[in-house]
């Protein structure tokens, strides 16, 4: 009567539930790791071009060096996508050494930690670049009302490079927003793992 499932123990269900566990926790650990990856080159590519951005402008024989310390917005977004780069490098070499080792993240402390982090980085970037974005705005197109001139007819390259560094800071927002559904799921799916074990009474 084994053939009918009589004297197996249900015991042996949850084998299968781990082996999927481990494929789909490696496919989500691939993904993590590629993102992390690229958030961390995008983050040091736009803190360089932004970061490294000057120009000169010679006015009435005075000259007139713009850089990007001369805006508070700016200069909080080369910080930003600092600590973004040194913490998914922290975070990448965590992903590697799970990945070598073969294990399976359960320690929800650990997981919790990962997704608070990534929440307040993708907080961090989006801030950033709306702070930077709506500076440039106002370098770009002036303000009349106020009497703000358009910086940006006098330092063209510089607004250019600028806007260049803004825009990839923006890729890296919306990286670090998909990275956060990723360590989201990483954790939730610990308690849902619990939960359903607690019903089967296993």
């Amino acid at each position: 009567m084994s053939y009918l499932g009589v004297g197996v123990s249900p015991g042996n269900v949850p084998v299968y539930h781990g082996t999927n566990l481990k494929v789909i926790d490696r496919r989500v650990r691939v993904a993590e790791l590629v993102l992390r990856c690229l958030i961390c080159g995008l983050s040091v590519l736009a803190a360089v071009l932004v970061g490294t951005d000057t120009q000169i402008k010679e006015i009435f024989t005075i000259q007139k060096k713009a850089r990007f310390t001369d805006m508070k917005a700016l200069v909080f977004l080369v910080a930003a996508n600092g600590i973004t780069a040194a913490y998914s490098l922290v975070q990448g070499v965590r992903c590697v050494v799970g990945m070598v080792r073969g294990s399976v993240l359960f320690s929800k402390p650990l997981a919790l930690a990962i997704f608070s982090g990534d929440q307040a980085l993708a907080y961090l970037n989006v801030a950033a670049v709306g702070a930077a974005a709506q500076s440039a705005a106002f370098a770009k197109l002036g303000q009349t009302k106020l009497q703000w001139m358009l910086i940006c007819n006098m330092y063209g390259k510089f607004c250019n490079q600028i806007g260049e560094g803004i825009a990839v800071s923006l890729l890296v927002s919306i990286c670090m927003v998909g990275l956060s559904c990723i360590s989201a799921f990483g954790l939730f799916r610990l308690y849902g793992s619990n939960k359903a074990k607690n019903n089967s009474g296993w």
